[in-house]
């Protein structure tokens, strides 16, 4: 959930001898593509889809993960032949990439750090003031042409747990404290202003909202479960912009049911999209968003240009940066 202070700085690896004159990319393609036309005549472009990765991955000395919703990169990665020697994955978690081949590698992994902290801190807080002010019941009775005065809650002076202290996490801190919210942010350790994992369970019980914003890995892969929402208060609100593996679902529903918590947004879930058939859509109190809470507009073109960044550092030698530890699944440091 937090991240030891480490560099996340490290010396790209350069071509691999034998292949082309010039550096190959490979683009794990989805629609729309990235915008590479600065790289004319500095790079052969490949494209690959799913099913042509595997053949491709022996030619590239850098594969852009474009697509980053598909596991193509870690079904394919095992396979025979050279593989890139760094790989950049359009996105805030490297969870869909990660395999034992890849880590064992010298392959170098980056990743979007940075492009979506404050826009998903934005929607964060648009969901706390949401629910705070029963604007969802607003636009229901307003749809219902019916009148109802209510008294709604106050945002300031209440208390929010954020679980995850990456840059995410931190921007969702920022921008919940200038609304007046106490804020304590939950790391994989203590540290100056970052409470440590063992001591969550108490924070869930004091604190009016709760949001996960951590990386997905196997400490926190169910880590909100019926054990979890039973120790919250219930009049708190639970929040989920992380993986929709932090929680088990069906614990979830079945504390909105109960009203063990007052309610929820999920805008990430275990399978995407999420079924029809699904009971989180009939989960009473549940927003659901279909994992855009990040997606501003023009968000492709900041990854795009992000990337750009990155591959001038890399044709130049020079460190690269957002470099994740593909032991923790995470990019260490602050």
């Amino acid at each position: 959930m937090g991240f030891p202070h480490v560099s996340d700085e490290a010396l790209p690896p350069p071509p691999s001898p034998g292949r082309s004159a010039g550096p190959t990319l490979l683009v794990l393609d989805a629609d729309p593509p990235p915008r590479l036309e600065s790289l004319a005549g500095r790079a052969r472009v490949l494209h690959a889809d799913a099913s042509s990765l595997a053949s491709l991955l022996p030619e590239a000395d850098v594969l852009l993960v474009w697509d980053f919703l598909s596991d193509a990169v870690r079904e394919a990665w095992p396979g025979p032949g050279p593989r890139p020697g760094w790989v950049h994955t359009a996105s805030a978690g490297a969870d869909r990439l990660i395999c034992p081949e890849l880590v064992a590698s010298d392959t170098v992994v980056t990743n979007a750090r940075g492009v979506f902290d404050q826009p998903i801190a934005e929607y964060v807080a648009a969901l706390v003031l949401a629910f705070a002010k029963d604007l969802p019941r607003t636009l229901e009775l307003g749809a219902a042409r019916e009148w109802r005065h209510r008294e709604t809650r106050r945002v300031a002076g209440t208390r929010a747990c954020v679980v995850g202290s990456g840059p995410i996490g931190r921007a969702i801190s920022r921008v919940l404290t200038a609304l007046g919210v106490h804020v304590s942010v939950v790391g994989r350790t203590a540290r100056n202003g970052i409470h440590g994992q063992e001591e969550l369970d108490a924070l869930l019980a004091a604190s009016d909202w709760v949001v996960c914003a951590a990386p997905l890995t196997e400490e926190t892969r169910g880590l909100f479960d019926a054990g979890r929402f039973a120790r919250m208060r219930e009049s708190a609100y639970f929040v989920n912009i992380g993986r929709g593996a932090h929680v088990v679902e069906a614990d979830l529903a079945g504390a909105l049911a109960a009203g063990r918590i007052a309610g929820a947004a999920l805008d990430v879930f275990a399978t995407e999209p999420l079924p029809a058939s699904s009971p989180l859509w009939a989960a009473p109190g549940l927003v659901v968003s279909p994992h855009m809470s990040g997606d501003t507009v023009g968000w492709r073109d900041d990854l795009g240009e992000q990337f750009l960044e990155l591959y001038a550092l890399w044709e130049a030698g020079r460190p690269l940066r957002n470099v994740v530890d593909k032991e923790r699944g995470y990019v260490p440091g602050h």
